[in-house]
């Protein structure tokens, strides 16, 4: 019999932490979880954001804060479904105080997200702000190119990726929320065509 898509994906996480990834991070941020993707294990559309925030670390499960509430909002309002996707981080330890992850973390924990996208196989990704963008398209910057759907390699594959602003830092941008609702739109429709 062969794994579901879950039992890779728990095979995976087992890997990481009898690996020590993130081991630095982890004992940096006292974090009490290693905080993998949820959602549907063979979702066409993964969302990945950048790292686990307080909550995401004692639930240990990725936008179950804030954040995430606004967008379930966002999702409600749509008449979407969270559980219909694949929600997931670049960085599966929570920084210390919330600070950015460092480009050696976003390395270290890399190839493992490239695994777990290859495990989900997704047709179309969606990040959250300006370090999950840059993961993918380097050159990117988020003010630009939010809402605008991008290509990217995946292993073998070109996907389409569309880069959203994160939900944390929408009262730092005037009518954030809206710019944020008014992308969302665009992402559903791309999502529709999928479909």
């Amino acid at each position: 019999m062969n794994p579901t898509t879950k039992d890779q994906l728990n095979t995976l996480a087992q890997h990481m932490l009898d690996g020590g990834v993130g081991l630095a991070l982890k004992n940096e941020s006292n974090a009490t979880h290693l905080v993998m993707g949820t959602g549907n294990y063979d979702a066409d559309v993964v969302f990945i954001g950048e790292a686990p925030g307080e909550e995401e670390d004692l639930q240990g499960k990725p936008f179950v804060g804030a954040a995430g509430k606004f967008v379930n909002t966002v999702f409600g309002e749509l008449g979407m479904n969270r559980d219909d996707f694949y929600i997931t981080n670049i960085v599966k330890y929570r920084p210390p105080e919330n600070r950015d992850p460092s480009p050696e973390e976003i390395a270290e924990f890399a190839p493992h997200l490239e695994s777990e996208l290859q495990i989900v196989k997704p047709r179309l990704l969606v990040t959250f702000g300006r370090i999950s963008l840059g993961h993918f398209v380097p050159e990117g910057k988020i003010k630009t190119i939010h809402g605008q759907l991008q290509r990217v390699q995946l292993g073998q594959q070109a996907l389409p990726l569309m880069p959203l602003l994160h939900p944390s830092a929408l009262r730092f941008i005037k009518n954030g929320r809206q710019v944020f609702r008014d992308d969302f739109k665009l992402l559903k429709e791309e999502i529709d065509r999928l479909t």
